[in-house]
């Protein structure tokens, strides 16, 4: 099963409709669909069937999919699935996946059409033969097999596909031979497909009276798309959204934690003292405990966007933000990457495909890494848990979850300031529209819910999990071994402190620790960096995470757990945060101060970290001078504003 970008048209107008269009016009040279199961919405049936009757012309096996038929009901209208199949000409099954009815009798279907004995209809849904009759029989034997609706497309759209240099050359010369006209045949061919869906409709499926419409819908969008109560109302949900995280995840969040911390120590009594057990305590379990403490906020925070988009508030916000997008160059249909990204940038600059405009495109992309993406989030909580109170005010808004909302308001706001900026230096002129198929509102799903916070979790723990279980391996033995002489040099002092009479085992031992540390690999790049990042209130160990972080983001966290755990060689029974907090620069004062934290954590709103996102911003824009723009835009933003953050606080 391969689910393709939705459509309302075989004439393709963005890139996500491109996609479908190569699949079922058989151009797309990975992918040979079998069978297409087009999905209709009942509750906006003319519109859909446009699309549907496209297929039906092209002559494929294919199952029409009726949904929300619950949802027509309520707005009174009735479809005659079978005066409907009569009339088109192949199977139609209702269905109803959030409640899993009709899923049996699709298959069937799909079973029926994909059999041997199946023909396609003869009869077309229109005269297609009559748009162009002349033309379309050069086509046709030009190109063996192809169905007359399917040789219209080859006139229009032959240029963008994979055929021999010698049929492109024969169908251009149809074309002008026949004075074939694109935009005339393109619009003689829909008001006919219209004409015939309409008098089809009027058979098949009764409306209601017109004067009839949903009071609850109407009184509900009369608040949520208020143009003063709609934005009110949108920073209410993100506020009760990110004061839940912080309200519903902090006890799992503690036991998960003190449970990594007492099998740490579990283990290091247990087994024997070297460097398997060194490898294992301090690069493995350090590195991945370190992450695993964040599933409960993941959990909540993808549980709750899934029951908005479940219950049509998200195309609300879509609809809502259209004026504000475009004062900075977007339009609403930027609004969702831009969401997309609060989870992952790659699969939001993705969906920029079904933005027509260019510039608007292009704007999009560059500014969407500046949401702030689950993998910040890890970073987020721990810098929160560190240096913000847990405190609340008024007896109920925990100060925590205000400031993790205003860490994903930062962002969001410098992105629209930064798309405002670059559109004055993109020079793409093309006029753009926005229209939106707004949902009713509907009752969210929990399983639905609970099934994607699940899959998040994995998705979360599985990619990032690899990622950082490579990086803190790399990180344990370049934090273990450094050159011969200066490791000597650190285990002389360390023997000489030693044998001192009243010498203070503990604190010679930690002093040994420390030593070795900042004589080993890392420590060496670590000091190497920090003058460069001491201004912004950084030591080293947080220099070697901003390098480590760049292949994904959530790796900081995973790279202080294993410098912390090598520096106390695994010994101490402690959480990550408490090692953190009590850690000094080598005059004594402490490292993870509010300045510090705040700094940090400014950082991380602005810091393009992610190796893939600049990946998939070239494969995007097919040229790497985006992805560089982005990595000097969004690193000297991070820089800039933290280091100012930091002195201003200091």
């Amino acid at each position: 099963m391969i689910d393709l970008p939705g459509s309302y048209s075989l004439y393709p107008r963005r890139m996500d409709e491109e996609v479908s269009y190569k699949v079922v016009l058989n151009q797309d040279e990975a992918i040979k669909a079998d069978v297409i199961i087009a999905v209709a919405d009942a509750s906006s049936l003319k519109r859909n069937l446009l699309f549907c009757t496209q297929i039906i012309d092209l002559k494929r096996p294919m199952v029409i999919a009726l949904t929300m038929i619950d949802l027509a009901r309520k707005k009174g209208i009735h479809v005659n699935t079978k005066e409907l199949e009569r009339e088109l000409g192949v199977p139609i099954v209702a269905v109803n996946p959030r409640k899993n009815k009709g899923i049996d009798h699709l298959k069937k279907a799909i079973e029926l059409i994909s059999g041997p004995l199946y023909k396609p209809a003869v009869r077309n849904f229109i005269d297609v033969k009559a748009l162009a009759p002349q033309a379309i029989d050069t086509v046709k034997n030009t190109v063996p097999g192809i169905s007359d609706y399917e040789a219209v497309h080859y006139l229009i759209k032959h240029e963008t596909f994979n055929l021999p240099y010698q049929v492109q050359q024969k169908i251009e010369q149809a074309e002008i031979d026949n004075n074939f006209n694109h935009t005339k045949t393109q619009a003689e061919e829909i008001l006919q497909r219209y004409n015939r869906i309409g008098q089809i409709m009027n058979q098949a499926v009764s409306f209601p009276d017109p004067n009839k419409r949903s009071i609850i819908t109407e009184r509900l969008d009369n608040i949520f798309l208020h143009r003063f109560w709609g934005y009110i109302t949108l920073l209410l949900v993100l506020f009760l959204l990110f004061q839940s995280i912080f309200l519903f995840a902090s006890y799992p969040m503690d036991w998960i934690e003190w449970g990594t911390a007492a099998f740490s120590g579990w283990l290091s009594e247990a087994l024997p003292n070297n460097y398997f057990t060194d490898l294992l305590i301090n690069g493995v379990i350090a590195g991945l405990g370190g992450i695993i403490i964040f599933i409960p906020q993941i959990m909540i925070l993808f549980g709750l966007i899934t029951l908005l988009e479940d219950t049509g508030y998200m195309a609300r916000i879509s609809f809502l933000t259209d004026r504000i997008m475009r004062s900075v160059g977007l339009n609403g249909k930027s609004v969702m990457p831009m969401i997309s990204g609060f989870a992952c940038a790659v699969p939001a600059i993705m969906s920029t495909r079904n933005i027509e405009n260019k510039k608007e495109r292009l704007l999009t992309i560059l500014i969407t890494p500046l949401m702030s993406c689950s993998a910040r989030l890890p970073v987020f909580i721990i810098l929160i848990g560190l240096v913000i109170p847990n405190n609340y005010l008024l007896g109920f808004i925990n100060i925590q979850g205000l400031v993790m909302m205003g860490l994903y308001m930062l962002g969001l706001v410098f992105a629209l300031i930064v798309s405002y900026v670059a559109k004055w230096f993109i020079h793409i002129k093309e006029k753009s529209f926005f229209i939106l198929e707004l949902p009713m509102y509907r009752a969210p799903r929990w399983k639905n819910a609970l099934h994607t916070m699940a899959e998040k979790v994995k998705i979360f723990v599985v990619e990032a999990g690899k990622i950082i279980l490579m990086i803190s391996l790399a990180l344990w033995a370049l934090s273990s071994f450094g050159p011969k002489k200066r490791m000597a040099e650190a285990h002389n002092t360390y023997m000489t402190e030693l044998s001192k009479p009243n010498a203070d085992t503990t604190l010679v031992e930690e002093q040994y620790a420390a030593a070795k540390l900042e004589n080993s690999f890392a420590g060496i790049m670590g000091k190497a960096i920090e003058p460069s990042i001491r201004p912004l209130g950084y030591d080293w160990k947080i220099g070697i995470a901003l390098i480590t972080s760049f292949a994904a983001r959530e790796v900081f966290v995973g790279t202080m757990a294993t410098l912390y755990s090598v520096q106390d060689d695994g010994k101490e029974n402690v959480a990550l945060r408490e090692k953190m907090r009590a850690a000094t620069f080598s005059d004594g004062t402490k490292i993870f101060t509010l300045a510090t934290g705040i700094s940090l954590m400014i950082f991380y709103v602005f810091a393009m970290q992610c190796l893939s996102t600049l990946v998939i911003v070239k494969r995007e824009t097919g040229t790497w001078k985006w992805p560089i723009i982005q990595v000097i835009y969004m690193t000297g933003l991070a820089y800039a504003l933290g280091l100012l953050t930091y002195q201003l606080l200091k």
